[in-house]
C-alpha cells in the first residue's frame, strides 16, 4: 500500500510539472501570435488536455487509496461496558440477552501470608488464643486460669482465585477462597477453611458469600482477626438476586438458617433432653445501597423463622416457633482526603448469629401468658433475645508508609428472666494500631487491643488486654484466558 501511493503522487507529480511547462509554452505562443492559431499550436493543446485528463485520474485513484475500508457490521463487536455504572443497572433491568460475547476471560490468583506475634496480659478459652472475642472471656474468675501468654500464629493467611467470564447473559464471575483458621470441630487448630465458593452470572448470585445483611465496608483497617463485636458479620451459604446495581443497588437473598439456644436454669431438666431445632425455612435479607462521592449509605434487614419441636412424650408440649428479625444501617463516609469512617448499627431479635461476636438466638423464660399463673402443659417457653450492635471506627492515613485505625464496638443482650445468672448480657471491644508499609505489598505493624465480657445477673466482668505485631505480605497475579 505504502508503495503504491508513493508511486501514484511522484506520478501526478510529474505530470503536473510537464503540464504547467506546456501550459507556459502555449500561453507564450499564443501571446506572440494571439490571431493565427498555427498546428504546433493545436498540438500543444490537445496535450494538455490529455494531461489534465491523467491529473485528474491519478487523483481519483490517491482519494480511493486513502478512504479507509468500512468493516462489515457483523463482524464489529461492541466495546464491553464498564462495570459498577448506572448504566448496567438499566442494562440489568431490560433483562435482554446481549447479541455478542464481549471482553475477555480473567483469572487472578491471589492472597497473602502473614504472621501474628502477641502477648496477652489476661486470659481466654484457648481455642480463641490469637483473637479478641468478649464471648470467649472468663464468666467466672480463672475459668481460663492461668494469665499471660505469648502467641504466635499465621492463621490469617489466605489464598483464592476469581474469575470473570463475558457471556451473552452478562458478565460471569466466581470467587473460590481460603484461610487457615479453625473454626467450630477445628476451632484453635491451623488448618485450611472455606471462605468463599460463590458463583455471579447477570442479576444472579449463588454459593456461600458475605451475607446480604452485613456490609464489609463497615470493618476498619486492624490486624486482630475477629474484629469488631458489634458488625454483622457473616458469610453464609445463599441464593441472591440484584434487580438493581450501580451507585443504588438492592439486593435480596434467601441465606441458610442457623440458631442455638440457651436452656438457662434447666439445662438439666430430662425434659429438655428432647428437643431438636427444625429449621424449615431460609431466611429472607435484603439491602439497599446508595453510594456517592463522599462513601456509602446501606440500609439491610433480615426475617427469619425459629423452630423446635419437643421429641419426648410425655405431660409437658414443649414445641415453640420464634421470629427473629432485624435492621442495620451502615456507611463509610470520608472525612477529607485521609479519613474514612466505619460506622454501623444494628438492633433485631434473634439474631445473634448473624453478629460477629454474639451468644446465643434462644433464651428461656417462663410461659405465664397474661396472668402470674404457668401454664401446665408449658411451664416455659423459648424467647428470641434481643441484640443492640454498635460499631464506630475511624481509618487514618498519615502518608504513603504510614496508617492508623481507632474506634469501639459494643453488643448488648437483653436477657431472658431463667438464664443463669452467669449467662453473657454485654460486650465491648476497642484497639488503635499504626501499620508501615516499608514495600508494595508488605506491611508491618502494631496494635493495642482490648476487650471486656460482663455477665447478666452476678455482677461479674472480665477484661482482655493485648499486644499484636503482625506481618504481611500479598501476592496477586491476573491471567487472560
Amino acid at each position: 500500500m505504502q508503495s503504491k501511493v508513493e508511486t501514484s503522487w511522484r506520478r501526478l507529480f510529474v505530470v503536473t510539472l510537464i503540464g504547467v511547462a506546456f501550459c507556459v509554452t502555449d500561453r507564450q505562443a499564443l501571446a506572440q501570435e494571439p490571431e493565427k492559431v498555427t498546428p504546433e499550436v493545436q498540438q500543444l493543446k490537445e496535450k494538455l488536455q490529455k494531461l489534465e485528463q491523467t491529473v485528474q485520474e491519478l487523483k481519483t485513484q490517491l482519494a480511493d487509496i486513502d478512504k479507509p475500508k468500512l468493516v462489515p457490521a457483523a463482524d464489529v463487536k461492541p466495546a464491553q461496558p464498564a462495570a459498577s455504572t448506572a448504566a448496567d443497572s438499566t442494562t440489568a433491568s431490560t433483562n435482554k440477552k446481549q447479541d455478542t460475547k464481549k471482553g475477555e476471560s480473567t483469572l487472578s490468583v491471589y492472597g497473602f501470608a502473614m504472621l501474628d506475634v502477641g502477648y496477652q496480659f489476661n486470659q481466654n478459652h484457648p481455642d480463641w488464643f490469637d483473637t479478641v472475642r468478649p464471648t470467649k472471656l472468663p464468666a467466672f474468675k480463672d475459668q481460663f486460669a492461668p494469665d499471660g501468654k505469648t502467641y504466635f500464629g499465621v492463621r490469617q493467611s489466605r489464598l483464592g482465585v476469581k474469575s470473570t467470564t463475558p457471556t451473552e447473559f452478562g458478565e460471569l464471575k466466581t470467587v473460590f477462597e481460603f484461610e487457615l483458621f479453625g473454626t467450630g470441630i477445628d476451632a484453635g487448630q491451623t488448618t485450611f477453611r472455606l471462605r468463599h465458593a460463590y458463583g455471579e452470572l447477570g442479576n444472579f448470585g449463588a454459593g456461600q458469600y458475605w451475607t446480604v445483611f452485613g456490609d464489609t465496608d463497615a470493618f476498619p483497617n486492624i490486624l486482630e482477626y475477629w474484629g469488631p463485636n458489634g458488625l454483622v458479620w457473616f458469610r453464609n451459604v445463599q441464593v441472591r438476586w440484584m434487580p438493581i446495581k450501580g451507585n443504588n443497588s438492592l439486593t435480596l437473598a434467601l441465606e441458610r438458617p442457623g440458631a442455638s439456644a440457651d436452656q438457662g436454669l434447666f439445662v438439666d431438666r430430662i425434659e429438655l433432653q428432647g428437643i431438636r431445632p427444625k429449621l424449615d425455612l431460609p431466611d429472607l435479607t435484603g439491602n439497599v445501597r446508595f453510594n456517592r462521592g463522599w462513601g456509602h449509605v446501606q440500609l439491610a434487614g433480615v426475617v427469619r423463622r425459629i423452630r423446635w419441636v419437643d421429641t419426648i412424650n410425655d405431660e409437658f408440649d414443649l414445641n415453640g416457633t420464634e421470629w427473629g428479625w432485624g435492621v442495620s444501617v451502615s456507611s463509610a463516609p470520608k472525612f477529607g482526603k485521609n479519613d474514612v469512617g466505619r460506622l454501623a448499627f444494628v438492633y433485631g431479635e434473634g439474631i445473634e448469629n448473624y453478629m460477629n461476636d454474639a451468644p446465643v438466638d434462644i433464651g428461656i423464660g417462663l410461659n405465664t401468658g397474661t396472668n402470674i399463673n404457668l401454664n401446665p402443659a408449658r411451664p416455659i417457653k423459648g424467647v428470641a433475645l434481643p441484640v443492640l450492635g454498635v460499631s464506630a471506627f475511624l481509618d487514618h492515613t498519615w502518608s504513603k508508609q504510614f496508617s492508623s485505625a481507632i474506634g469501639y464496638s459494643l453488643v448488648n443482650i437483653e436477657n431472658a428472666n431463667r438464664q443463669s445468672a452467669d449467662a453473657y448480657h454485654r460486650g465491648q471491644y476497642a484497639l488503635t494500631n499504626l501499620l508501615y508499609y516499608p514495600y508494595e505489598n508488605v506491611m508491618v505493624g502494631g496494635e493495642f487491643q482490648w476487650g471486656r465480657r460482663e455477665n447478666f445477673l452476678d455482677g461479674f466482668a472480665s477484661n482482655d488486654y493485648r499486644i499484636q505485631f503482625s506481618f504481611r505480605y500479598n501476592f496477586s497475579k491476573v491471567f487472560g484466558l
